[in-house]
């Protein structure tokens, strides 16, 4: 799922969803030629202390490389016989910005799958030929950014409150409140968030998205708003779209994330 759109002054306006149902579209759209800075909600590296654990190659396209060289059965074999050798309560590997972002480690292959997300979306960027800043040169007229929706939600929400649901039974109405509170507070105010944008959408398009339980909508939206703040920091002088100078150029960062103060 997409949401496209183009930003005008502190303002992003939603013009239309576009939904994959295979991979293979998604590839074909991403390789079409065109003008776009898109967020996308996958991680687009694997952190550098697994890297380093298992011997693989630690330049990050060499090493996406052989991530994509592999089955989902065999890293799935790798990523348990890694967790296996490790203490209780940190079984896992993380990326630096996983901390900052509270995201899901990008090698965890269960709730949620990221690991999968990875090995289906970065060889499918990379065949593109896009922009990846800090990780990999391509065509500045498509550029690609990790996002993390969940990220900018929490931001308004808080913690706590639960906005989707993949299972139609737990799609509850405290759901949808909170979907639409959301929303609220996104189109109301350009200060709801660190980022300073304000959402603008049809109210068809507020309806959709506040119907959909699953929150592939909302996610898609709440990615077009982290995108757009990375297009500011580009028009500010930040050929980097707002990826830090320091962050690691194997593990990548996601964007929006508040990179840790060196002070």
């Amino acid at each position: 799922m997409l949401a496209l759109g183009h930003l005008s002054g502190n303002t992003v306006h939603l013009q239309r969803f576009e939904r994959f149902t295979t991979l293979a579209d998604f590839g074909a759209w991403l390789a079409r030629p065109g003008d776009w800075v898109g967020g996308f909600d996958l991680p687009f590296g694997l952190p550098r202390e697994l890297v380093l654990a298992l011997g693989w190659p630690t330049e990050w396209a060499a090493c996406m490389t052989h991530y994509a060289s592999l089955t989902r059965p065999q890293l799935r074999g790798v990523f348990q016989a890694f967790c296996a050798s490790r203490p209780v309560g940190g079984k896992f590997a993380h990326r630096a910005t996983d901390g900052p972002a509270g995201a899901s480690p990008s090698m965890k292959w269960v709730n949620p799958p990221v690991a999968w997300m990875l090995h289906a979306g970065v060889p499918l960027l990379r065949a593109a030929g896009v922009h990846l800043p800090g990780l990999s040169d391509g065509d500045w007229r498509r550029v690609a950014l990790e996002a993390y929706p969940g990220l900018l939600a929490r931001e308004v929400l808080g913690g706590r409150r639960s906005y989707k649901s993949d299972d139609p039974k737990r799609q509850t109405a405290e759901r949808r409140l909170a979907r639409m509170d959301l929303l609220s507070a996104l189109c109301r105010d350009a200060g709801a968030t660190r980022l300073g944008l304000r959402l603008a959408l049809p109210q068809a398009a507020q309806k959709a998205v506040a119907d959909d339980g699953s929150g592939d909508l909302l996610d898609a939206t709440l990615c077009l708003l982290q995108a757009a703040w990375g297009q500011c920091r580009y028009a500010q002088g930040d050929r980097r779209y707002g990826m830090p100078s320091a962050s690691d150029a194997l593990e990548g960062w996601i964007l929006t994330a508040p990179f840790p103060s060196s002070g």
